[in-house]
């Protein structure tokens, strides 16, 4: 049974799902994203450059999800932050921080022992719609 007030979202901007989820749902007053990893949407895979440049397209990549479920990142009010390191938290902080300046949505931050395709970082959101 199919439920009017939930919307899959896609994205031609950011990575397609690499198993049997959505992107992100859209639904009442929320959108969830699901976690998102520092990949590359045109080739499927892991941007180089460490921590700091997966968390930077892996942020993007949140960008745009948001924006094609009709919110954005200034309207995130949660995320969770999955790191493999918790030795990169300030690195991956401050990378942060460049996406969420002035009132930051509330967030945790989990140290997961592995992620998808090898990823140093992952992160969801959940946000308000515009």
């Amino acid at each position: 049974m199919s439920n009017p007030d939930r919307k899959v979202i896609t994205s031609g901007k950011a990575p397609k799902a690499i198993g049997p989820y959505s992107v992100a749902i859209r639904t009442g007053n929320l959108v969830f994203t699901a976690g998102q990893a520092g990949l590359d949407p045109a080739t499927g895979e892991l941007v180089s450059g460490g921590v700091a440049a997966q968390t930077r397209q892996v942020l993007t990549n949140l960008k745009h999800v948001l924006e094609d479920a009709g919110s954005g990142l200034e309207l995130a009010v949660k995320t969770t932050v999955f790191l493999v390191d918790m030795a990169d938290f300030p690195v991956m902080n401050g990378v942060y921080a460049e996406f969420f300046p002035g009132q930051p949505p509330a967030r945790t931050t989990v140290a997961a022992s592995g992620l998808p395709k090898g990823a140093l970082v992952e992160i969801e959101v959940i946000a308000l719609p515009k």
